[in-house]
């Protein structure tokens, strides 16, 4: 029986993950060139947990709905949408709102999911898989037989990095805490310990001569590692800012701080390159390209879960209703995948 009740969850501040809370509506109707979407999945991304702590670089002013991203089914479609779409399986990147039972969307921004790929396992790879798709191949775009190091590679955008990595065709370096060794050398990665190892050291002994390409999520002191190892005409892609996730201060600083670096490197006459990844770059300045980047590259990143080139990694499925309970553990560092939050009918 399909609800006719909206449930969100609300963000209302710098809380703990126990003060998030639920707000109950009426389910929207889509006006022209919408639909409504019944989310059957959603996540917790490592953008919320910033977001939590008031420290993800462009979020909306508390307070709000979280959610970067979602997967469901198209129950209503407004004026000049066409009607095929009422009950297809559609994701979307969405930045925030996903964290709800119904969801308004602009039919332009949602993206078919292939028949037969589950919702919770479409979800795992919406935001991490279009991340890791748009870095390695439009980003980094590093050669067959080529050496990658990804660091925290057991985690959301890492394991998406790594396996689609190896499929292109590289040889893969990765950064994990040692528990997750086992699975990292399982898909063809060459692990190393961030706790106990020296990691520039290590990854000098095995890529003597650099690495092709960098993903580095953590920002601060890791960024200039990254860029030192680097071969001759490699690529560092920045993508994040993971390590001043629990720092007080502006919440730009880090991006800014990144971003002036990038801009000194690839003044260098090395033929060195960095970048700083954003998902949303150019979005405002030509919507239609944007969307249709993102139609091809999440399409990409579905086929290759069809292969089997990628597997959707899911640490847990939790109710809508136990979002403190799965944004703890999404926190906790412990778990290997990401952690989606299903609403009940």
């Amino acid at each position: 029986m399909e609800s006719k009740e909206l449930v969100e969850v609300v963000l209302p501040g710098t809380v703990e993950p126990e003060e998030l809370q639920f707000r109950r509506g009426d389910v929207p109707q889509p006006g022209a060139g919408q639909i409504v979407v019944r989310v059957e999945a959603t996540g917790v991304s490592f953008a919320e947990q910033q977001m939590r702590r008031g420290r993800y670089y462009d979020q909306p002013p508390f307070p709000f709905v979280p959610g970067y991203d979602l997967v469901g089914t198209v129950l209503t479609a407004g004026a000049g949408v066409a009607p095929s779409l009422v009950g297809k399986r559609v994701a979307a990147l969405v930045k925030v709102g996903g964290w709800a039972s119904h969801v308004v969307l602009d039919a332009a921004d949602a993206v078919e999911v292939p028949a037969g790929i589950d919702a919770a396992e479409a979800e795992t790879l919406v935001v991490n898989g279009i991340t890791a798709w748009q870095m390695l191949h439009r980003t980094a775009r590093v050669r067959s037989g080529g050496t990658v190091l990804v660091h925290g590679a057991n985690g959301g955008v890492g394991t998406v990095l790594v396996q689609l990595a190896r499929a292109a065709g590289l040889k893969v370096i990765g950064t994990a805490s040692a528990r997750h060794h086992a699975t990292l050398r399982d898909l063809g990665v060459t692990p190393v310990d961030y706790r106990t190892e020296n990691v520039p050291a290590r990854v000098r002994e095995l890529a003597p001569g650099g690495v092709d390409g960098v993903f580095d999520h953590l920002g601060g002191r890791s960024v200039v590692d990254s860029w030192r190892l680097l071969a001759p005409g490699g690529t560092l892609v920045a993508y994040g800012s993971a390590t001043t996730r629990d720092d007080s201060g502006s919440k730009q600083w880090p991006v800014l701080k990144i971003l002036g670096r990038v801009w000194r490197w690839n003044a260098l006459p090395n033929g060195r390159h960095a970048y700083f990844f954003n998902v949303w770059a150019g979005r405002a300045l030509n919507k239609d390209r944007f969307r249709d980047r993102l139609r091809t590259d999440l399409t990409q990143v579905f086929h290759a879960l069809e292969r089997g080139e990628v597997t959707a990694r899911i640490a847990a499925r939790m109710p809508l209703t136990e979002v403190a309970e799965a944004m703890r553990l999404a926190e906790s560092g412990a778990v290997s995948g990401k952690v989606v939050l299903i609403p009940e009918a």
